[in-house]
């Protein structure tokens, strides 16, 4: 599949495709909420309850698509905190032993 069309071949980049999805919701709603307000001065009737029905669903949305950005959050940070394990220098390996110093004449003949 071609990089350009994959919106989610990392956290990062679905991430950002999520917070696009709740951009795009905001704006809807108040599209919505601006019709809503439109329609008031005639009695509104089904047509604004079809609107009010919409806002309800973007609402819910948009708060599925929010949680959604805030686990894909987590799964960068703990990504991040896997790796970062991962990253750490094992400890250094215990030293030989100093070989003992060769004995002086003075302790040869002890």
């Amino acid at each position: 599949m071609d990089k350009r069309l994959n919106h989610f071949g990392s956290i990062e980049s679905s991430h950002e495709y999520v917070s696009l999805l709740v951009q795009a919701i905001d704006e809807a709603a108040a599209e919505v909420e601006e019709n809503m307000r439109a329609s008031l001065p005639d009695g509104g009737g089904r047509r604004l309850e079809a609107l009010q029905l919409v806002a309800y669903t973007l609402k819910r949305l948009r708060e599925h698509i929010a949680t959604s950005r805030r686990l894909l959050n987590n799964l960068r940070t703990l990504r991040n905190l896997v790796l970062a394990e991962h990253a750490v220098p094992p400890p250094p390996a215990a030293l030989p032993p100093e070989p003992e110093p060769p004995a002086t004449e003075f302790e040869i003949y002890r």
